[in-house]
């Protein structure tokens, strides 16, 4: 359950078409990038194109140093084991179960951590097409269609970082195997209704979703 909640996230939050955070904010990126071949000088962009792959670096980072500590675990799990087995919330267990959970959580920041280094790539390629976007351009096709590559290439970056921000969030999840299979599926489904409200129902989320109609009216009033 713990995988198929993770894996079905997006195509559920898919459902709630445009009243997402994430779909907002795939419209506020074009603007962005639309709004910066107008600019004469563009440094402001590069720090915040920056600041971002900054981030994600920090997170693969983290997930790396995460699973080295995690793996480690394994060469004393029988030490790992015994601790474990005196604490009185930690369901019964043999060394074997306790080695299977702890390789859910592995699996899971080994995904995120992949996860991460992807978005890190593409958002490489973002500063490549950014930074071979033409100044002040006029509205043309090939313009427009530049202009809708680059955003499509960031809003799959940071679609790749929050995957692996998700991950993050199932492997606190996971934790609750020690518990035992009733408490990781409670907190499976905590997670999952805690994104799904973050996404939705938040003021953030709703501040975001009141920026994208005022951007919409601007732009529907020019034509």
């Amino acid at each position: 359950m713990l995988f198929a909640a993770w894996w079905l996230y997006s195509p559920i939050l898919s459902l709630f078409g445009r009243g997402t955070l994430n779909a907002q904010l795939s419209v506020v990126r074009l603007r962005w990038m639309r709004l910066s071949t107008q600019r004469a000088q563009r440094p402001f962009d590069a720090i915040l194109l920056n600041q971002i792959i900054s981030s994600v670096a920090f997170f693969g980072s983290a997930s790396l140093i995460v699973l080295a500590a995690l793996l480690g675990t394994f060469a004393n799990v029988s030490s790992v084991h015994a601790v474990l087995s005196q604490l009185h919330f930690v369901a019964p267990m043999s060394i074997e179960l306790l080695a299977a959970n702890l390789s859910v959580v592995v699996l899971i920041l080994g995904i995120s951590f992949f996860a991460f280094t992807y978005s890190l790539r593409k958002l490489i390629y973002t500063v490549a097409l950014s930074g071979g976007l033409p100044d002040q351009a006029e509205e043309t096709p090939h313009f427009t269609i530049q202009i809708e590559a680059t955003a499509t290439v960031l809003t799959e970056a940071v679609r790749s970082f929050n995957n692996g921000i998700r991950g993050y969030y199932y492997a606190v999840a996971a934790l609750f195997l020690l518990l035992g299979p009733v408490p990781c599926i409670v907190a499976t489904c905590t997670v999952m209704a805690m994104l799904f409200y973050r996404q939705t129902l938040t003021t953030t989320a709703r501040a975001i979703g009141t920026y994208v109609d005022a951007v919409n009216q601007e732009e529907n009033s020019r034509k």
